[in-house]
């Protein structure tokens, strides 16, 4: 077909070319020298014709598949930059969400902290009070007891004392009394009653 109107165009421009080159007129440009340009070797206006259809008849059959799926195309990238958006909204939710979190995590922490210290403040006031009473009642303990000891060691000391003494005073007595000092003791003593009644 594309040979049959380049053939066409051919036979055409040679019809009237020819007369009208010389005269200057509507087809001068398409001679050159006598001869139409279209003869010019490498020139072939033929290949630019078909060249021009088959880009127009390609372009004609593609642009509706092609714009299909340019639409599809930019319709999954703006699907992927959405669902990328939400991905990062949600991402940047978390991140928000986990540092609320270190900082509650942070402040429980202290808090902890400061009441683990307290007690520990406390639970040493307390041990301190709790010595100071434990000395204080082993020392009344203590004092009880050397109170008690001393009383029977006291009790103890005075009973040998007494009982040295009764034994002292037995063995002097029994150096010192004979028989005829005991009589005389004897007479003595019942005549300090009041005497033998006869």
């Amino acid at each position: 077909m594309l040979a049959f109107l380049y053939s066409f165009i051919l036979m055409f421009a040679e019809e009237g070319g020819a007369a009208h080159a010389a005269e200057g007129g509507f087809l001068a440009w398409w001679h050159k020298n006598g001869e139409p340009i279209l003869n010019y070797p490498g020139f072939e206006a033929w290949k630019f014709f078909n060249l021009a259809i088959f880009t127009a008849l390609l372009v004609y059959l593609l642009k509706k598949p092609l714009t299909e799926a340019f639409k599809a195309k930019r319709e999954t990238i703006r699907a992927e930059l959405v669902r990328a958006e939400e991905e990062k909204q949600a991402a940047l939710a978390q991140l928000t969400a986990t540092e609320a979190k270190i900082a509650q995590l942070a402040a429980h922490t202290a808090d902890i902290r400061q009441k683990a210290e307290n007690e520990a403040a406390d639970e040493k006031v307390r041990i301190a009070e709790q010595t100071e009473f434990e000395i204080k009642k082993m020392r009344e303990q203590a004092n009880s007891e050397i109170e008690r000891t001393s009383k029977q060691s006291h009790l103890q000391l005075r009973r040998f004392s007494a009982e040295e003494s009764i034994r002292l005073a037995e063995e002097k007595i029994r150096r010192e009394i004979n028989p005829e000092r005991d009589a005389q003791l004897v007479r003595a003593n019942i005549e300090s009653i009041g005497g033998i009644s006869r």
